[in-house]
């Protein structure tokens, strides 16, 4: 299955959810309808779920070749998984929503964030939702460097969000957006991604956050004023 063959939502272009990590993509999938066994692709209601592969580059590269395919003119991409909180008091489990994406290219603006935010809080409710710039890295932030990238404005950091959006957007407007779940932060910082691993609450929380994601792409297909 190529990401073109997603379904569609009713008078617009479909939903590309991507994700870097396999542990990011089995969450996914559990929400939905099932995977389609042997294919990185694995459609699960009205969306279309990449896994683009770890890093910048592999997402970049991954995006670009999915909104390549025919059918995908009009698509709406959301970047999601898990991230790194650089705001103290921020806890396993809380979620960011984008404004913006940043890498050392610039930023890219993301749609509809109060709406997303509000639709999270529905979606997985007693999680706190942080909104704020999510800043991109091409490795995993560790110590001061945290504190660094918190002097800048951004509040939270992956390695994938800013180059998925970067991709989608390269081929002209459409609607993009940023959703991720924090699994370290200041005060509850990881020894390895692995650690995730066994239901724990980034893990419950990404596979509640489906209904959010519809909410956002149904709002994206609204006539604007």
């Amino acid at each position: 299955m190529s990401a073109a063959e997603g379904d569609r939502a009713d008078g617009g272009g479909p939903l590309l959810v991507a994700c870097a990590l396999r542990i990011e993509q089995v969450a996914l999938r559990s929400a939905g309808r099932g995977p389609v066994r042997g294919t990185p692709h694995a459609q699960a209601g009205a969306y279309t779920l990449l896994r683009t592969g770890m890093g910048p580059r592999a997402a970049e590269r991954a995006v670009r070749r999915a909104l390549e395919a025919p059918g995908t003119e009009r698509a709406a991409v959301l970047a999601t998984g898990f991230c790194a909180g650089l705001v103290p008091g921020m806890n396993p489990g809380d979620l960011v929503v984008a404004q913006e994406a940043r890498d050392p290219r610039g930023t890219v603006p993301c749609t509809g964030t109060a709406l997303l935010a509000e639709a999270l809080a529905r979606a997985a409710p007693g999680r706190t939702v942080h909104t704020g710039p999510l800043t991109g890295s091409d490795h995993v932030v560790r110590g001061q460097e945290r504190a660094h990238l918190r002097a800048t404005g951004a509040v939270a950091v992956d390695m994938e969000s800013a180059a998925t959006l970067w991709a989608a957007v390269r081929g002209g407007g459409r609607p993009v957006a940023a959703v991720r779940v924090i699994v370290d932060a200041p005060e509850h910082e990881l020894v390895r991604i692995g650690t995730v691993r066994g239901g724990i609450s980034a893990f419950r929380v990404l596979r509640a956050v489906l209904p959010a994601f519809y909410e956002w792409h149904r709002s994206s297909l609204l006539p604007r004023r």
